[in-house]
């Protein structure tokens, strides 16, 4: 029986060596979890059989002492990752009916450490999104406020988490995809470093941000899913070969931080995100860290450069899905013309055709030199100055998102310049190519807020121990 909600990987293993739980009963539990809150939206499908028998295996597995480091962990996948013999469409009608002929490398290897994989989540069509409600599928409440949306584009696997629906997920994260859903459910989102996660079997949004990221409810979580995933992939040119550490917390260590001079002064931050900004600045300081101001004058060129470069990249990686080759074909179709044009308008949402078609402009010849070619020039300065930052500093501090999670079908859902800037923090570290982590800290009126960290490259284990105490600041 399962007679309390588990927050971590270590709680359920504690239980099952005792003998007061077992996997087949956690798969009863999270399957009955997805069938009461079906409404939430936030799993498209459930591998319920599955689901079941891989329980019963695990089990057996656990009593013959050969089972791996995950034995007892739910996991759902965002629909965008490759589970061979199981659909992915990425939220998107254009390839609904596609079935996965192969396992991303990131989800094999929490595979071969016996994770469970109960059911892949809904998201923003393509990973394209800050609120959830661009998917094919319908938008994901947010499990706190059934009102508000819970972030995108990974907004169905941070609620499947939020709602007790497994214990853990997988997202992506191309601008902050995982880090804002994250702050908007309460959870730990994690976002390492560009090329620490292979991103093969990721459908493709932007090839040079986007990576795969755990969502946990707890940091220890987070961090050994990052340990199972990272590594060097043959399949993937820009997986790094650099080494995987452990995670062993240290509580006791002090840092040196730097906090956003920008964050703090802007304009569209909200005065319930500003407050709990502020405290945790000021108990990081009662903690013995060093904590000071730092500017970091480019924060309103981050997100039209984030948006010039990943449209561009998004309209080249899209082009595939035609229904010539890829990609559902329309029934009106009669020539070669009218199959891309009706498949196309017929299969992708709005938001992606947006993307595609800004994409497509800024490639043109009459604007790459204006548009393209500046924003990436732009990223060079945006990674050359946050290295630099952390020259001097651990970790650049800022919020994670500038409101808490807003309403469903609101007024930043009309207007595609107010979601755009609903990632005016978390672009920074995508660009820069830096891992960022985001943690759950205060509460206002019920919803979550979340506070974001980013470090130097490759040092995910430093990000995730800041992130383990301040989740100690926060504990109940």
């Amino acid at each position: 029986m399962v007679s309390k909600k588990y927050t971590s990987l270590s709680q359920i293993q504690l239980d099952i060596d005792a003998g007061k739980t077992s996997c087949a009963d956690l798969a009863t539990y999270y399957l009955k979890q997805n069938e009461d809150k079906k409404h939430l939206n936030a799993v498209l499908e459930v591998f319920e059989d599955e689901t079941i028998a891989k329980a019963k295996l695990v089990d057996q597995k656990i009593k013959e002492g050969t089972a791996g480091k995950l034995a007892g962990m739910f996991l759902a996948i965002k629909d965008n990752i490759c589970y061979t013999g199981h659909r992915v469409s990425g939220s998107s009608k254009i390839i609904e009916n596609y079935e996965a002929v192969y396992t991303a490398t990131a989800l094999q290897r929490l595979l071969d450490e016996d994770v469970i994989v109960i059911g892949r989540c809904n998201c923003d069509e393509f990973a394209m999104g800050a609120s959830n409600e661009n998917s094919a599928y319908g938008f994901v409440h947010n499990a706190a406020d059934e009102t508000k949306v819970p972030g995108g584009s990974s907004g169905g696997s941070a609620v499947a988490v939020q709602a007790e629906l497994c214990l853990a997920a997988l997202g992506s994260d191309t601008g902050g995809s995982v880090r804002q859903p994250a702050s908007f459910t309460g959870t730990v989102g994690l976002k390492p470093t560009y090329g620490r996660i292979s991103r093969n079997g990721l459908l493709s949004y932007a090839s040079s941000f986007d990576q795969i990221g755990p969502i946990t409810s707890c940091t220890e979580d987070a961090a050994l899913l990052l340990e199972i995933m990272a590594g060097k992939d043959d399949a993937d040119a820009t997986s790094s070969n650099e080494e995987v550490k452990s995670f062993s917390p240290n509580p006791k260590k002090k840092y040196k931080i730097a906090y956003s001079k920008e964050a703090f002064e802007s304009e569209g931050l909200a005065s319930d995100v500003k407050a709990a900004y502020e405290n945790l600045i000021e108990t990081l300081k009662a903690d013995g860290h060093s904590v000071e101001e730092c500017s970091f004058p480019y924060l309103d060129y981050m997100v039209p450069c984030y948006y010039v470069l990943t449209t561009a990249e998004a309209s080249s990686n899209l082009s595939r899905y035609s229904g010539m080759l890829y990609g559902t074909r329309s029934d009106k179709a009669y020539d070669i013309e009218s199959t891309f044009k009706k498949s196309r308008s017929e299969g992708f949402g709005e938001e992606v055709k947006r993307r595609i078609m800004t994409g497509t402009f800024v490639l043109s010849a009459d604007s790459y030199e204006a548009y393209y070619s500046k924003a990436m020039k732009v990223r060079r300065v945006i990674q050359n100055e946050s290295n630099k930052i952390l020259e001097s500093f651990d970790f650049f501090l800022c919020p994670t998102t500038p409101t808490t999670a807003f309403e469903i079908g609101g007024n930043e859902s009309k207007d595609p310049i107010k979601m755009y800037l609903a990632d005016i923090f978390t672009v920074q570290a995508p660009l820069a190519g830096l891992p960022a982590v985001s943690v759950p800290t205060e509460e206002s009126n019920g919803l979550s807020i979340g506070m974001q960290f980013m470090g130097k490259a490759f040092e995910e284990i430093e990000l995730l121990n800041i992130s383990k105490i301040v989740e100690g600041y926060y504990a109940s």
